[in-house]
């Protein structure tokens, strides 16, 4: 049995029961370090296997190899496994290795990043929005830019992921030029740190200003559209219910 497992923030109060119990009936699991501390006691009496960043490929070939072999495995991710997680890869390997299909999946949804972000900042996704990730370690940034243009021009709420590095200092930087270009300067935005989990820090900003925030690859950055308003303390996308009684 293979589970691929949405963490959402990583502690037991935003973690699906089904999680739980995924976790709970297997008997290894398998994710990035961070997310096995994360896990803190979940893992209690697990076998555990886990490797640092840019190891994606050897730790989801290995549960892969442990599913094949008739062990319950669970491969964590945090947020959700279908969203910049785990699944896509792990599934793929899973092809390779069991064409005929005999090992049972499933995938077991969490918490997005984008999701636990916004309901620190209120309502700022409310109609339909467009999240893009601003590393280019697997896509192209010709391409990511191409996708922040068609995603500004179509006045979609905008969120980024892995918005700064140490490393992409001017990402972020050329991400605002681009919707500078469809939305004014003023238009609300907001910057959530380690969303849900110890640490966490809020900043309501405007796009104008975004660049200059404290950003980090910890840090989700939500850009609102031409509708998006600061209401009191919070950032909300109107839906277009009209509130005047006629």
């Amino acid at each position: 049995m293979l589970f691929l497992i949405g963490m959402g923030p990583g502690g037991r109060a935003h973690m699906t029961q089904r999680a739980l119990e995924a976790l709970a009936a297997s008997d290894v699991i398998v994710g990035y370090s961070l997310y096995i501390e994360l896990l803190g006691d979940l893992v209690a009496g697990k076998e555990v296997v886990s490797t640092g960043m840019t190891q994606e490929i050897e730790r989801c070939r290995a549960a892969v190899d442990l599913a094949v072999q008739g062990r319950a495995v669970s491969v964590v991710s945090t947020g959700d496994p279908g969203v910049y997680g785990m699944a896509g890869l792990t599934l793929e390997l899973l092809a390779e290795a069991d064409p005929q299909g005999r090992v049972p999946v499933e995938v077991v949804p969490g918490v997005s990043a984008v999701h636990a972000a916004a309901s620190r900042l209120g309502a700022p996704l409310m109609t339909d929005f467009a999240v893009v990730s601003l590393s280019d370690l697997l896509t192209p940034w010709e391409t990511i830019r191409a996708r922040l243009a068609a995603a500004a021009s179509a006045d979609f709420v905008v969120a980024l992921y892995n918005p700064r590095s140490r490393k992409r200092r001017r990402h972020l930087e050329e991400a605002c030029e681009i919707l500078l270009e469809h939305r004014p300067a003023e238009t609300p935005a907001g910057v959530v740190r380690n969303a849900l989990r110890r640490g966490e820090e809020v900043l309501l900003t405007t796009l104008a200003q975004v660049p200059s925030a404290p950003v980090d690859m910890m840090s989700v950055v939500i850009v609102g559209n031409r509708s998006t308003r600061r209401l009191g303390g919070w950032i909300v996308t109107p839906r277009g219910y009209p509130l005047s009684e006629e």
